[in-house]
């Protein structure tokens, strides 16, 4: 396997899609692309954001899976680690030199469990998420066999209707018996409610928010009555850190696709009702693609088909242009309506994924452009770490 630190011995359009020095014109289609300077004013505004609510900021990892982006994120924006979703996933980040990670998941397979008994030996801290009595032995026995120590958050379900607890009583049964467990920490609390991240309305949002929070502070309270105060309470995304941040109870935030921004998440309202990709946070990530064909008049035919994208939040949008509008796709190829017939062979479109995160997952490489050159390429380190 190539070195990826080394890009010398690396063919573009057979290996990888630029070089660095390379003109934006010249790079090979389809690919990620990084608008460098949007993603640095991204990244610097949610740690200033974090900073002045007194939050830490754990950024997630399963966004865009990159190591160089998370230490970009820990470099501008004073971020504390990561969020895994997968034990593949969260290794590829403790071997890449990340020191303080979460697996947001449950891990209840004894070879995972295993593996993830062994990562604090890159010398990192290793979190993961509980929601069954019975998972505590499991972590117990694979810690103590391995020397380390796992610590464990409680997680519960606030209303994204998935893993996690729904009762107080049931928080505070599996903290304690994690309290009790030889090679376990009891962390603290996971509450990260996903179900409501893309409600457009900001008030809708809120009130969704408000009983997750109430939930939160309940369960805190009981824990604390026991003497198991958590040192961490971590939730909040893109869609609503700004409700975690200022509700008292929540002291760690988990947002994610703010730093690429997606056509999904840019359609949700903030306060004032504006779209949040057209004030709070800018397009960073855009999937290029050319044109390759133009045989029908109104039609146009680009190269980013199903392959090179996910679109189960919808299709992407062609950033900057209301002349063209991308309408359809098969696995190769992608349908543009050109009703006036302006786009032309090889012409190059940004688009805006419609879902940042599976899109990121299907590719090898983000191209970082700045100024009209390639200034870097970075690979999609944990790309298909999917167990």
């Amino acid at each position: 396997m190539k070195d990826v630190t080394n890009l010398d011995d690396f063919e573009v359009g057979f290996d990888i899609p630029a070089k660095p020095g390379m003109d934006e014109a010249d790079i090979q289609t389809p690919c990620l692309i990084l608008d460098l300077d949007a993603l640095e004013r991204n990244i610097r505004k949610m740690g200033d954001y974090a900073k002045a609510h007194g939050m830490r900021h754990r950024v997630h990892g399963k966004m865009h899976k990159s190591v160089d982006v998370a230490k970009l994120q820990e470099k501008l924006g004073n971020s504390v680690g990561v969020c895994c979703q997968k034990v593949s996933e969260a290794e590829v980040f403790a071997r890449g030199g990340i020191k303080d990670i979460l697996v947001s998941n449950q891990v209840r397979d004894a070879a995972k469990i295993d593996l993830l008994a062994r990562m604090p030996k890159y010398g990192c801290r290793v979190i993961v998420c509980v929601d069954d009595i019975d998972n505590v032995a499991d972590l117990s026995t694979a810690a103590a066999a391995h020397g380390t120590q796992i610590e464990c958050f409680v997680e519960i379900d606030c209303g994204a209707g998935r893993c996690g607890v729904t009762t107080t009583e049931d928080v505070v049964a599996i903290a304690r018996a994690i309290d009790a467990a030889d090679g376990l920490k009891f962390s603290g609390i996971q509450a990260y409610q996903g179900a409501m991240q893309h409600i457009d309305a900001y008030e809708d949002r809120k009130a969704k928010l408000d009983i997750a929070i109430a939930m939160v502070r309940d369960a805190v309270e009981a824990l604390t009555a026991e003497g198991l105060k958590p040192e961490l309470v971590s939730g909040g995304g893109t869609g609503s850190y700004y409700f975690e941040s200022n509700s008292g109870v929540f002291n760690e935030l988990q947002a994610g696709s703010y730093a690429f921004m997606d056509a999904d998440y840019g359609r949700i309202l903030d306060e004032n009702g504006q779209r949040i990709d057209q004030g709070e946070w800018e397009n960073a990530l855009f999937l290029l693609t050319s044109v390759m064909s133009h045989a029908k008049p109104d039609k146009a035919i680009c190269d980013a088909g199903l392959k090179a994208q996910s679109v189960d939040s919808g299709l992407p949008v062609i950033f900057g242009r209301d002349d063209v509008e991308y309408i359809k796709c098969s696995d190769e190829h992608g349908v543009i309506a050109d009703p006036d017939g302006v786009l032309k062979i090889n012409e190059k479109l940004k688009l805006v994924p419609g879902h940042c995160d599976p899109t990121c997952n299907a590719h090898d490489w983000y191209v970082g452009v700045r100024g009209g050159k390639v200034e870097c390429v970075w690979p999609v380190t944990a790309r298909g770490r999917a167990y």
